[in-house]
């Protein structure tokens, strides 16, 4: 199936919960250009925040594969360039669903699949 790359650009989120029952939520901002901002924030069982990083690289949607390519990151507020010779840096995704409010993917090594929701960037006026 071949998907819209322009139903992709915007902002995104999701939320999960791993194996420990630690929250991890995610914000993506996506941007026409081909750049891209993750934002991970991880709380543990109790809702504290643990742990905060943001990697910004590019991004690719080709057919049904939806491709990252992380450059650098900040942590604690420090900026570290990416490893590009690491292959954790690089990561492709099957896309299951995507939709103007719904991206459902799964990776293609892990098979783990992850659902975001978009956000509206503009509250409407009553």
């Amino acid at each position: 199936m071949v998907y819209s790359r322009e139903l992709l650009i915007g902002k995104w989120h999701r939320h999960d919960i791993d194996e420990q029952g630690n929250q991890v939520s995610e914000y993506a901002q996506v941007s026409v250009d081909g750049c891209f901002e993750f934002t991970f924030i991880y709380h543990n069982a109790v809702g504290e925040v643990t742990h905060q990083c943001i990697e910004l690289g590019d991004w690719g949607l080709v057919g049904d594969i939806h491709f990252t390519i992380t450059k650098s990151e900040f942590v604690e507020e420090q900026h570290y360039a990416a490893d590009l010779n690491d292959a954790d840096n690089y990561n492709a995704y099957r896309v299951l669903e995507l939709t103007s409010q719904v991206f459902k993917y799964q990776h293609v090594v892990s098979n783990e699949i992850f659902v975001s929701r978009r956000l509206v960037s503009d509250a409407g006026n009553c």
